[in-house]
């Protein structure tokens, strides 16, 4: 059973792809990933904000070593050593070029112009093959209307398309008013493909300490639901690759990704509760489903459930709610 396909004019050897998270800060698991039959890996998110952080850090640490006392540089930490943030990113990217055959895809949370352009050049110089742009952005400014909303985000896709030569990935939030529309646009903007969908992490709050808790859950299956339905309703409309996130923790949901159009399914949960070595299982479990359903490639099936190949497209649509509703008892 073969399971090549493109994603972004990228030919992967699979169609699971390791999805941003701090796993692949270590090159030793990027490898491992290959081993295991990774289509391809995403990087840990690079965050501007991050970095602006820590270069004012180092910028204070320099000046208040410049003027000091020979007796009082051993109060301070060594210069040579002190992390800034983009040079290890960078260093990251060539070095696991240099270790793996499968495309490496750098990931980007920029909050400036600047810093979208900047990064995204250097992460481009650096060897990657292609980029996730991760626009990380809630609107809580009640003044700000939802054309400045989207204005923004494509402003982005135009500014970095500009500038770079590689793929450009964006991972689409799923807050748009009409997000068809606006993958369409985005499209138009340059966008090669869309990430569906962002997982923002939400608040919640510790009522004995009156705190906002920041802690982190895991991706649960049933959280496939809202990106399989866009996927399917955007498969075959929007010329762009679809990549679906969220919720993946077997084989199962890469299916039911793919039944719905996706050219690749991202996973980070999974690994994290069953190990870097459970891409391998992921993709056994996938070409036993094919070969049970007498699929040899992903093309033979990719998009078969999408709304455009069903005998009921309306099944997508207000129609099958009433259905639901009328089955309940």
């Amino acid at each position: 059973m073969k399971l090549h396909t493109n994603y972004m004019g990228l030919k992967l050897n699979s169609p699971i792809v390791v999805s941003a998270c701090p796993l692949s800060e270590h090159i030793d698991n990027i490898m491992k990933m290959e081993e295991n039959g990774a289509g391809a890996v995403v990087l840990f998110s690079l965050f501007e904000e991050q970095i602006r952080k820590e270069e004012a850090a180092f910028k204070g640490v320099m000046s208040e070593t410049t003027y000091a006392f020979p007796e009082a540089l051993d109060y301070f930490p060594n210069l040579d050593e002190f992390n800034v943030g983009i040079d290890d990113y960078l260093d990251n990217i060539r070095i696991a070029k240099e270790k793996v055959d499968i495309p490496i895809i750098g990931s980007l949370n920029g909050i400036t112009t600047e810093g979208w352009i900047d990064y995204s050049r250097l992460i481009e110089q650096a060897g990657a093959d292609a980029l996730e742009v991760n626009i990380f952005f809630i609107p809580a400014d009640i003044a700000m209307s939802s054309s400045e909303v989207e204005h923004r985000y494509l402003n982005i896709i135009q500014t970095i398309k500009r500038e770079v030569k590689i793929p450009v990935a964006v991972k689409l939030n799923p807050y748009f008013s009409a997000t068809g529309n606006m993958a369409m646009r985005m499209k138009n903007a340059g966008a090669d493909a869309l990430v569906l969908f962002n997982r923002f992490y939400q608040p919640d709050f510790d009522i004995n300490e009156l705190v906002i808790k920041t802690d982190l859950h895991y991706s649960e299956a049933g959280e496939i639901r809202l990106p399989l339905l866009w996927i399917a309703l955007l498969y075959g409309k929007v010329q762009l690759s679809l990549a679906a996130t969220t919720g993946v923790q077997s084989a199962v949901e890469v299916v039911k990704y793919l039944l719905a159009g996706a050219d690749v399914v991202m996973t980070a949960s999974s690994l994290y509760k069953n190990g870097i070595p459970y891409l391998k299982t992921m993709n056994k479990e996938l070409q036993d489903w094919m070969y049970m359903m007498g699929f040899d490639t992903l093309d033979a099936f990719r998009g078969s459930m999408s709304q455009q190949h069903i005998s009921d497209p309306t099944a997508y649509e207000r129609a099958n709610y009433i259905k639901i509703l009328e089955g309940v008892k």
